[in-house]
């Protein structure tokens, strides 16, 4: 079992998408494996793909928050707002088979949905960390844990392996702080321009304290982890998203961006390993930059209209063939080319993820 946290302290970057290709692409090769998608983004964008698209998804997604309780992260975190020092272990209740939901999906795929929701219990939950008993701030941490130890529980007797992807939302909100405590690995997902160097700088300053001035105040969630003696995410991997052609072909400009943010994590590399999960198990330490990247930088190109078809059918692009499409009442034709420049590289990452 593994749990894989995506995240990138910036919006924009395909977050949600790659969760979305990568959960749906992983279920597919390991299909004697459960796969669980927990969306703890408020926008629940990947929980939209993942039912269905624009607007099967949406509709579906519709239903399952005006359920009592409601069928989302949100329903749970309620449960554990009403009970935030014991766990009311009622986390298995708030998962959704998707296959029957949306066919393009392996039947071994599971989601609990997102919920906007989410903004609203923001302040009680970050309130339960600082009162109760003394170690009140990890045992709230502990929450999206104990979710996931619940359903692990539920599966017991079906025998099955599972891995866990968590799409965290950009702002480094008290849930995105819970979504780390619970995984094990951390993928990073950017694209190639200045602010998205900006913001794993401070992916690395906020979850790993990673300061780069001297007597740099850490965060809360970096300190807490130390004072609880707490695992943090080991980074697994990073992956330039949805990169342009003009990254593959003409502008330097774009490349330069991408060695530099491969560079920052290099050197957090150099400086402290143990942040690092090495893979494939049992694989050699990178001695060299050459190696590092070879072992923790993924590339996925933009599939262009095949990328929108895609999200918007919710339809993995691995599994997408060429042709006519009809997408909200036109027809839009997806050219095989288009699906040659993102699915082997989505094959690729998803081939690196244990």
């Amino acid at each position: 079992m593994a749990v894989y946290a995506i995240w990138n302290n910036k919006g924009g970057v395909g977050k949600s998408y790659l969760t979305f290709q990568v959960a749906s692409e992983y279920a597919q090769q390991n299909p004697n494996k459960k796969v669980l998608v927990i969306d703890l983004c408020p926008q629940a964008n990947s929980s939209s793909m993942l039912l269905g698209g624009m607007v099967n998804g949406e509709n579906a997604l519709a239903a399952l928050h005006s359920t009592v309780p409601r069928t989302s992260i949100a329903g749970y975190i309620n449960d554990r707002i009403v009970s935030p020092y014991q766990n009311p272990r009622t986390g298995s209740q708030y998962v959704k088979p998707l296959a029957a939901t949306n066919p393009a999906l392996p039947s071994n795929l599971y989601l609990i949905a997102g919920d906007e929701q989410l903004e609203l219990q923001s302040s009680r939950v970050r309130a339960a960390t600082e009162r109760g008993p003394d170690d009140a701030w990890r045992l709230v941490h502990m929450w999206i844990r104990d979710l996931i130890a619940d359903v692990a529980d539920a599966w017991a007797h079906h025998e099955h392996e599972y891995t866990v992807f968590v799409d965290c939302n950009p702002s480094f909100s008290i849930y995105t702080e819970l979504a780390l405590s619970a995984s094990d690995r951390l993928i990073i997902p950017f694209s190639a321009d200045g602010s998205s160097k900006r913001a794993v700088r401070s992916v690395l300053a906020l979850a790993y304290g990673v300061s780069r001035q001297p007597g740099q105040a850490q965060s809360e969630f970096f300190l807490g982890t130390l004072r609880h003696q707490m695992n943090r995410p080991k980074i697994y991997m990073y992956v330039g998203n949805r990169l342009t052609q003009s990254y593959y072909s003409s502008a330097a400009a774009f490349k330069t961006v991408v060695g530099e943010i491969g560079d920052e994590i290099y050197d957090v590399w150099c400086a402290n390993p143990n942040e690092f999960s090495i893979h494939p198990a049992g694989s050699p330490f990178p001695a060299s930059k050459r190696t590092f990247k070879a072992m923790f930088q993924k590339e996925v190109g933009d599939a262009n209209t095949a990328s929108v078809v895609s999200s918007t059918l919710g339809t993995p692009i691995c599994q997408m063939t060429s042709g006519t499409k009809l997408v909200l009442g036109k027809n839009v034709v997806v050219n095989q080319s288009q699906l040659d420049k993102q699915a082997p590289n989505i094959r690729d990452v998803v081939s690196a993820i244990e």
